[in-house]
């Protein structure tokens, strides 16, 4: 394997992951295959139900990791069920944190449609959550910018540094994933000359076959980073290998370590092609 610089282990070291309960449940003790305090988001799918959710949070808030369930805006039927999801995260499973997102649903199912009503509600602050995270786009978003632009994706980041500025919440933003890192620079130094100085949380797609890798950015809407997928689909060398972010993260920890102003703090992985795969690749080039 590659030898990694010190740089690259810095730069990944003190991760966070994320999961979702099916996965969850595939692996018998987190314990095992992340560090103690890894930051473990749980995606909330449209399908999904609460209680379960609450349950997956439960049990890895006691294997003792800091536990961010995601609240998508757009399943929430009232303020009622809003408050009712807060106090089952808080009082049966020790949860502290939320990431607040508007979901991928195309049409909310009641009073919500995005991550702001959520903050607006003031529920999370009432309800002791200091720390909120939430989505950061790169390449944008069709489903808040359908012409393709940054116009709506960057009123929402403005109003979200507003909310930063006047009360004591610790945010960050956590990004989707995409595959070019100059992609990734250029949106973070963009956002920084637009008064945004919320820490930003890298989203990384862990180690998976290319064509499970290319299903799940389509239907994550992933941009014009996935050429490089596509490239590396009609090379027949490299078409049956699992695609490893290690040239990613590379080019992302030089970007870094030549400009510490650079308002990337942290990875966040999207272990698409399994959590045991994802955490093995990382314990490897970690452990290096």
């Amino acid at each position: 394997m590659e030898k990694m610089s010190t740089n690259f282990k810095d730069f990944i070291s003190g991760y966070s992951i994320e999961v979702v309960p099916n996965s969850a449940a595939k692996i018998e003790s987190f314990k095992e295959v992340l560090p103690i305090n890894t930051r473990v988001y749980i995606a909330h799918l449209e399908t999904e139900n609460i209680a379960t959710m609450v349950a997956t949070a439960k049990r890895i808030n006691e294997e003792g990791f800091k536990v961010m369930p995601h609240i998508p805006a757009r399943i929430i039927q009232n303020q009622t069920m809003l408050n009712d999801w807060i106090s089952m995260y808080q009082n049966e499973a020790g949860v502290k944190e939320a990431l607040l997102l508007a979901g991928g649903s195309t049409k909310p199912v009641g009073d919500y449609d995005s991550s702001m009503q959520l903050i607006e509600s003031g529920l999370f602050d009432k309800a002791g959550f200091k720390r909120l995270h939430i989505a950061g786009h790169p390449e944008g978003s069709k489903d808040i910018d359908p012409d393709g632009g940054m116009k709506n994706v960057s009123e929402a980041l403005s109003w979200k540094q507003e909310f930063s500025n006047r009360t004591d919440a610790d945010m960050a933003i956590a990004t989707q994933f995409c595959f070019d890192a100059d992609v990734v620079n250029k949106w973070a130094k963009n956002i920084q000359e637009d008064g945004i100085d919320i820490p930003i949380h890298i989203g990384i797609a862990g180690p998976a076959k290319l064509q499970t890798l290319l299903k799940f950015s389509v239907e994550c809407g992933i941009g014009a980073s996935m050429k490089i997928l596509t490239k590396r689909a009609k090379d027949l060398t490299k078409l049956l290998l699992p695609y490893k972010p290690t040239q990613m993260l590379t080019d992302l920890s030089e970007y870094k370590s030549k400009d510490p102003t650079l308002n990337i703090e942290q990875v966040h992985f999207f272990p698409i092609g399994g959590i045991k795969q994802t955490t093995d690749w990382l314990e490897e080039v970690l452990d290096d």
